[in-house]
């Protein structure tokens, strides 16, 4: 019987620096790299603290994790592959990560519930996929899911054609490096 790889990535701040989070290897999953992390999260320093973030396409969960781990009050995870969902559920549960709740639906199926508001959303879809992005930007900005002056990181490969955003959401940051582009929005 062959034996499935176990993928990591660390956390690189806060509470749970250093602490590994495994996870499955999976078609399209690709975790962000420590060098963007670690800019995404310099850019929300001061946003962080007792926000409720909602990582939409989580896959390793390095982005919910993170947050949760520099002072996010609450990360929802949404996964569409059942077994990743479970590595991110066994990974809250040996975190002891009370305030982070993983859900197993695919996108547009979590965004038909009745929305919550989120201060922080984190959009990294599957490169292969680039439609995803656009439309988990146009189903947010249209359901009341982002609070005021919410943040939006949006992470698309560096050689795609930019999603169309939502009108009112403001570029904040950018930054393009390797084989990604990291984009960060403000909601007015």
């Amino acid at each position: 019987m062959a034996r499935q790889r176990s993928n990591t990535v660390r956390i690189i701040g806060g509470a749970w620096r250093g602490r590994r989070i495994h996870f499955p290897g999976a078609p399209g999953l690709r975790p962000t790299a420590d060098r963007r992390r670690e800019t995404l999260f310099n850019w929300l320093a001061f946003d962080l603290e007792g926000a409720r973030c909602l990582d939409l396409f989580a896959g390793s969960g390095a982005l919910g994790f993170e947050a949760a781990s520099r002072g996010a009050a609450a990360v929802v995870m949404v996964e569409a592959s059942r077994e990743v969902a479970a590595a991110l559920a066994a990974t809250r549960d040996g975190f002891g990560a009370g305030g982070v709740q993983v859900v197993h639906a695919q996108m547009a199926r979590y965004l038909n519930r009745a929305p919550q508001a989120f201060d922080v959303v984190f959009l990294d879809p599957p490169f292969a996929q680039p439609r995803l992005a656009e439309d988990a930007c146009r189903r947010l900005a249209e359901s009341g899911w982002l609070a005021t002056g919410a943040h939006i990181y949006l992470e698309v490969a560096a050689h795609a054609q930019r999603p169309l955003i939502p009108p009112d959401w403001t570029l904040v940051r950018e930054k393009a490096s390797g084989d990604a582009h990291a984009l960060l929005y403000a909601t007015s």
